[in-house]
């Protein structure tokens, strides 16, 4: 059964007020379309967890530094709805800019600490669009529970962050990250993969798989992290962004694993950017 598409905060503050009274309880999943099977996981992670499930569907201009990218970011409404039909999804809530963003609208969200580095240096004000939206998302749904993957783990950790420190009565689970048969992380950026890019995308997963496994084995991280960049540019990518060791918790850098720890890459292949992390425990963590 196709999830009922709702377009106002009123109309799902209605619906979710509705469920509360029955006494079940709600989860929201978060996404921006175009789905794939990581979405449709963090649906099945949401199910399981509530009697309700509502997914969002916007594409938050707020958290795009390039017209460009926004411009082309797929927009998949009808298929999306589809995907979502044989999970049994309550409601599809997808708002309109105007309606998340009325007249006048001039309040930002910014998370400092886990947002700094990373995405959050290449993306300056990226963060500010995500806390800011998915404040908004998660008071707008009241709902118990909200879903987010780990492979935007910078991501997740603002979103934990912001969702204390705000008070916001919702529990945040992280979900694995989703991958193809060979360890690519699925994306919805991955269409824009040329063939040739297509090959050669896995390579960022191997190289951080690989180098995780040196560095749980108690390798010093600088070397590492250095032989990592270069096997990437060997690999075909055009540009390395960043290739880091950093806090599982703090997103702080680190020298050397002695704790769970996070190894984030981002890299350009064209024109496409492609980010991804794998965990890091020392040995017999």
């Amino acid at each position: 059964m196709s999830p009922s598409i709702l377009r106002t905060v009123a109309e799902l503050r209605e619906r979710v007020r509705t469920w509360r009274c029955a006494g079940e309880r709600v989860a929201v999943v978060p996404t921006m379309g175009a789905l794939h099977e990581g979405h449709l996981s963090l649906v099945e992670a949401a199910k399981a967890r509530a009697e309700r499930v509502i997914v969002t569907l916007f594409v938050n201009p707020k958290q795009f530094n390039n017209a460009s990218d926004l411009a082309a970011y797929p927009r998949t409404e009808a298929d999306d709805a589809a995907k979502l039909a044989p999970l049994a999804v309550d409601v599809l809530f997808a708002p309109a800019v105007e309606e998340m963003y009325g007249s006048g609208f001039s309040t930002t969200v910014s998370v400092t600490g886990v947002s700094d580095g990373l995405c959050g240096a290449h993306r300056p004000g990226h963060f500010d669009g995500v806390a800011t939206v998915v404040s908004k998302l998660l008071l707008q749904s009241e709902a118990d529970i909200a879903c987010f993957g780990e492979k935007d783990f910078q991501q997740l950790l603002v979103v934990r962050r912001l969702a204390a420190d705000l008070n916001i009565p919702v529990e945040i689970v992280g979900c694995p990250t989703v991958r193809e048969a060979d360890r690519l992380a699925l994306s919805s950026r991955n269409v824009r993969l040329t063939p040739e890019e297509r090959r050669v995308a896995p390579a960022i997963a191997r190289i951080l798989f690989d180098s995780a496994d040196r560095l749980a084995a108690g390798t010093e991280a600088g070397p590492v992290l250095e032989q990592a960049r270069r096997e990437l540019e060997t690999a075909g990518f055009d540009r390395v962004e960043y290739f880091e060791l950093r806090d599982a918790e703090t997103l702080a850098p680190v020298a050397k694993v002695g704790s769970a720890a996070r190894l984030l890459a981002a890299a350009w292949l064209g024109n496409t950017r492609l980010i991804d992390n794998v965990p890091v425990l020392p040995s017999g963590g």
